[in-house]
């Protein structure tokens, strides 16, 4: 926001700056404009259409009381309007991503000849679930620096809870647009011929391996979507004999059609989403989630990274930290909280949907058909964490039995009323019943001791 200022200043524009602890900051929203408005007598206070319910709300009742005309205007920054999603389904009982999806393509003319989806398929997810092979070493990440030690004195001055490090007090993201649309052409240029093989993989040795990271400018409005989905989509076309078409459409599904999806969710069912708890969840988060000092190594990797970085790629967030913390039972408002509080990309209308809805199929299956849980045989399977691991993956029961195992059949034991009918689990549930007696008591004692003792793992 400072460097945006900045650049405003620059060109000309008048700008009210408000930092944290100058003395003219009435820590309000309506305090301030309404302190700007009594020295310079405003005729129309316009503003931006919030992203998020919560200012949306506050702006709205409290710029009302102001005086002048308040005027609200639409934000750029997005494909759709907020209530696109829901008018597209009115009258169906649920809205699929998929068939949006395909309609924002046909939209937008993206990926598209004569009304046709290019090369005739419309998604190619399957195709982009590789783990790293041994050996391999992505490029180094393009990074930023700028010294905000002064803005880290002021947040400590104003009392602002804290978590993770800033290394030698330097920020790494991208801070104004130029370092945005060169984060752009790094991806697209480095990273883009290997991305779609290799989303998913889970690694020790690297925490940004072939993910673009353009969330962070996005989602703060330094990048637009549409130019970010173009610039891909442009350079794909001159380069089709060195990227796969099934790289390209999985980046561009996540933009167009994922980011979108989960933003008309959100309009659409808030402000009851936010409080959803299809289970009925309520253990508390374990304090290991803010430290990274846990014995399971996938965990330690995810929430050491994100510690560091603000940063994990959508695989660690889904089936890592979240598919744990809903085997565990969290409260969703905790895993919300964690979700928002440590991720430099994350803002509600993004955050709550893909973790409640999403990650901890705390809506009932709003967003997702089904619980993303896995065993350790899924984390096994997309990378090498397991082999450094002080637990087993192998191991369904005994000390070093991997948490994950028996948590895994004790969760679909624990919640059979609400997903023994769930198509998509029915053949888990199958194999869950062909187990002697013996065996799945073994497995419901091993998940007890493991949930009893959740800050010792």
């Amino acid at each position: 926001m400072r460097t945006f200022a900045d650049e405003l200043r620059d060109q000309g524009h008048n700008v009210h700056y408000f930092e944290i602890d100058s003395e003219s900051n009435e820590q309000s929203f309506a305090k301030n404009i309404t302190l700007l408005h009594q020295e310079h007598s405003y005729d129309i206070i316009q503003y931006q259409e919030p992203d998020e319910y919560r200012l949306d709300q506050l702006l709205a009742e409290e710029l009302a009381e102001i005086g002048p005309t308040i005027e609200m205007v639409g934000s750029e920054h997005f494909y759709t309007t907020r209530s696109e999603l829901k008018d597209m389904f009115e009258g169906k009982k649920q809205y699929l991503m998929e068939t949006f999806y395909r309609q924002m393509r046909r939209k937008h003319d993206v990926l598209m000849e004569d009304g046709q989806p290019t090369t005739g398929k419309w998604n190619y997810d399957h195709e982009n679930r590789k783990k790293l092979p041994k050996g391999h070493q992505p490029p180094e990440p393009k990074l930023f620096g700028r010294d905000v030690s002064r803005i880290v004195a002021q947040l400590d001055n104003a009392g602002v809870n804290t978590i993770g490090s800033i290394d030698d007090k330097s920020f790494i993201w991208p801070k104004n647009r130029d370092e945005a649309l060169d984060m752009l052409d790094y991806f697209v240029q480095e990273l883009l011929p290997n991305f779609g093989a290799y989303q998913d993989a889970l690694t020790n040795d690297y925490w940004s391996v072939y993910h673009c990271r353009l969330s962070f400018s996005i989602n703060l409005k330094i990048l637009s979507p549409e130019e970010v989905v173009r610039t891909v989509e442009s350079y794909w076309s001159e380069h089709q004999d060195e990227i796969n078409i099934a790289t390209v459409e999985g980046f561009i599904r996540q933009i167009l059609g994922w980011r979108e999806y989960m933003r008309g969710i959100y309009w659409a069912y808030m402000p009851d989403y936010e409080g959803m708890n299809y289970f009925d969840h309520e253990t508390s988060l374990p304090q290991w989630y803010w430290t990274g000092d846990t014995k399971m190594n996938c965990l330690s990797k995810a929430i050491g990274q994100s510690l560091e970085y603000g940063y994990a790629h959508h695989i660690q967030r889904l089936m890592v930290t979240g598919n744990f913390a809903l085997l565990a039972g969290i409260h969703p408002d905790e895993v919300d909280q964690w979700y928002l509080g440590i991720y430099v990309d994350a803002f509600q209308w993004v955050e709550i949907t893909n973790t409640r809805g999403m990650s901890q199929f705390a809506d009932g299956g709003i967003v997702g058909t089904k619980p993303y849980i896995s065993s350790a045989s899924y984390i096994n399977k997309m990378g090498d964490h397991c082999k450094k691991c002080y637990y087993k993956h192998s191991v369904k029961t005994g000390d070093k039995a991997c948490p994950f195992n028996s948590l895994y059949w004790n969760f679909l034991d624990r919640h059979r009323d609400r997903l023994s009918n769930n198509p998509r689990m029915g053949m888990m549930y199958r194999v869950w019943d062909k187990m002697d007696d013996s065996k799945q008591e073994e497995l419901l004692i091993q998940a007890d001791k493991y949930l009893t003792h959740l800050e010792e793992l």
